[in-house]
């Protein structure tokens, strides 16, 4: 095997771990006596914090905060939406089906094309316009049938797309480039100090601690190193394409493990929404290109 091949199918089993670091927040959520998204989403960050402290500390020799000062204020606007999206994603599962959190962030790369389509003057492909309105149309599935139970859920994980769409305009507007790592860093301290006062008095029980130690270790800080060091060796659309794995290999272990079934209209919408999504990224694998850059697709929140 070439050193390019063998290249290639390391960067595959890595993106492949990504998701499935990614695909363990509906279970760990579901299988904890805490509820309340701000407390729960407090421990996560802590957690997260702690590792990737550790692990800079590791790579960079001492250099961390000289690492996280570096990336200036385009990283720090980049850590506050990251931050946002954290806060998102977990009090979205406090309120809606794992299935439905999954499904409605996951169509992070459709509104960046739309934003710099709109602000940036970005040309978007009509393929990537078809697959948004086939997405756009699932969705509406999903929210048609949500009305009366999870609408807020919903609507809260629509933050998500939202702030990534934000991160990505933005920092192309300001032409910056940003190390993923130290920015992680300041999303984790941003997301502590909004959602702490929200958190107290803590609830949280001895039991809880392993599933976020997970949260923020593996699922959060795993995730995106596993992520990063995937997109060294693949293009794009593959990162992008893999990506929805996680959207697959979520809601199954949900539906398999804690028995949280999706209703009929998620799956029909889900289906819609990942379908769409996995046609526009092979698509664009087979043409050669990707609707957006590998490091501003793939992280997840």
């Amino acid at each position: 095997m070439s050193p390019a091949a063998a290249g290639h199918r390391r960067g595959l089993l890595l993106m492949l771990g990504a998701t499935l670091c990614w695909s363990t927040a509906g279970v760990l959520m579901r299988t904890q006596s805490l509820t309340d998204g701000w407390e729960a989403t407090l421990w996560r960050s802590v957690f997260m914090l702690a590792f990737m402290t550790v692990v800079l500390s590791v790579q960079y020799r001492g250099a961390v905060w000289r690492r996280v000062a570096g990336i200036g204020w385009p990283g720090v606007v980049s850590g506050v939406l990251w931050a946002v999206m954290f806060v998102a994603f977990i009090t979205a599962l406090a309120r809606t089906a794992v299935a439905n959190v999954l499904v409605l962030s996951s169509i992070s790369p459709f509104l960046a094309a739309l934003a710099g389509w709109a602000f940036l003057g970005e040309r978007v492909r009509l393929r990537t316009w078809l697959a948004m309105l086939a997405a756009f149309c699932g969705i509406g599935v999903m929210f048609a049938a949500s009305f009366g139970g999870g609408a807020w859920g919903n609507l809260i994980a629509l933050v998500i797309p939202v702030a990534f769409a934000a991160n990505v305009t933005l920092l192309r507007r300001m032409h910056a480039q940003t190390d993923m790592m130290p920015t992680l860093i300041v999303a984790g301290v941003v997301s502590c100090a909004v959602t702490l006062p929200f958190a107290l008095p803590f609830d949280i029980a001895w039991g809880d601690v392993p599933n976020f130690v997970a949260l923020g270790v593996v699922q959060l800080g795993m995730g995106c190193l596993l992520m990063i060091a995937a997109a060294r060796h693949l293009a794009a659309a593959e990162v992008g394409l893999m990506a929805e794995l996680e959207t697959v290999f979520g809601v199954a272990s949900a539906w398999l493990l804690v028995g949280e079934v999706p209703s009929a209209a998620t799956l029909i919408g889900g289906s819609i929404v990942v379908l769409a999504l996995a046609a526009n990224e092979a698509l664009g694998l087979w043409r050669g290109d990707g609707p957006v850059p590998v490091l501003e697709e793939a992280a997840q929140p």
